[in-house]
This record gives C-alpha cells, sequence and structure tokens, in this order.
C-alpha cells in the first residue's frame, strides 16, 4: 500500500497519479486533500504516521513545489523524504537513500512526468551495502547518537 497526498495544489496531479499507477497494480491509501485549502504540514503528518505504523511501504507528497512536503516530512524520525523533480535524482533517491516518501511539486512538474517519476520511486529498490552503512549514520544522528 503507497499513502499519497498532497494539498489543494496538487490534487490534480495525484488524482493523476492514482489513476495511471493503479493499472499497474498499485494500491493507494488516499490521504486527502480532494480540493479543500487545507495546511500541507498537515497532509505530511498524516501520511508519515500511517507509514512510521506499518500501514503503508512508501509514500507521495505533492504541494506547490513539493518543498514544504518534503521539509515537514523529514521532520519524523524514520522518515527520509526527498524532493523528486527529475529521473535519475528519483532513481537514486531510492537506490542509495532508500528513501520512503517523494516530494514533488504540482506548480513545478507536469503530470506526465510526476507519474513517470512516482513509477520510478516505486519500483526502484535500495541497493543495501555502503549505503547502508550511510544509513545507519543518518539513523544515528536521529537518535542523538
Amino acid at each position: 500500500m503507497i499513502a499519497i497526498g498532497c494539498d489543494h495544489a496538487g490534487v490534480e496531479m495525484k488524482k493523476a497519479i492514482i489513476e495511471a499507477l493503479s493499472l499497474q497494480g498499485f494500491e493507494f491509501m488516499d490521504m486527502g486533500t480532494d480540493g479543500e485549502p487545507c495546511d500541507y504540514p498537515d497532509v505530511a503528518a498524516s501520511l508519515c504516521n500511517e507509514i512510521l505504523a506499518g500501514h503503508c511501504e512508501k509514500g507521495i507528497l505533492i504541494c506547490g513545489t513539493g518543498i514544504g512536503m518534503s521539509i515537514a516530512a523529514n521532520k519524523f524520525k524514520g522518515i527520509r523524504a526527498a524532493l523528486c523533480s527529475d529521473s535519475f535524482s528519483t532513481r537514486f533517491t531510492r537506490l542509495h537513500n532508500d528513501a520512503n516518501v517523494m516530494c514533488m511539486g504540482a506548480r513545478t512538474l507536469g503530470q506526465g512526468l510526476a507519474i513517470e517519476l512516482a513509477e520510478i520511486f516505486l519500483t526502484t529498490s535500495f541497493e543495501g551495502g555502503r549505503h547502508q552503512r550511510r544509513l545507519d549514520l543518518i539513523t544515528a544522528i536521529e537518535n542523538k547518537e
């Protein structure tokens, strides 16, 4: 299950991603919004809590630029959110960083590219190996070790 949420700027992009990737067998938990004005930190918090509770494997957050969502999501211990705007960075945020949340900007990306990036994010596996050591260092920082 993939959690997906947006503020009012990202409603159409969220719908397009769900429609396109559901055809490939992905299942989504829609965390809102459906168009009503809202505050992006609230959406990010709801989505991150679903991932941290183990109800969803990964998440997709969309706001106007994706920046606010990524800042809010990264406040949660155990969440590694990455702002994704191109295929190379999106692939490597999974391969090397094992990001569990991708953030995108509805005002900075077209829907076709957003769907392509979401597919890359959801189908790329973490390489592990030397990259795991670096994730362990990030976890140590989160735990203030």
